[in-house]
């Protein structure tokens, strides 16, 4: 398999596996901000009854959970992929 094969076969996988990392960001972040936040629901940017330090933090702790939890899985379809086919899928 060429490389630019092993690219075009990984794109399914790699579209799959970014949806499971976004919905397995969510909630962990729901778990974290019910800790952190002691509320049930995290702030919306237009939740008139939230401040901007809450919203701001709220959007900060989600998006570092977001990068991590899609760079580790991304990396671990990268890795399978190669484990199943010999090629680096990047």
């Amino acid at each position: 398999m060429t490389s630019k094969t092993a690219k075009i076969a990984y794109k399914p996988v790699g579209l799959v596996l970014g949806a499971v990392a976004g919905t397995m960001a969510g909630l962990i972040f729901k778990q974290v901000w019910k800790v952190a936040g002691h509320d049930d629901d995290a702030p919306n940017a237009t939740d008139e009854d939230r401040g901007w330090v809450e919203i701001l933090i709220a959007a900060a702790i989600q998006g570092a959970i977001f990068a991590v939890v899609k760079a580790a899985v991304d990396r671990a379809g990268a890795a399978g992929f190669r484990e199943a086919t010999g090629q680096w899928p990047a």
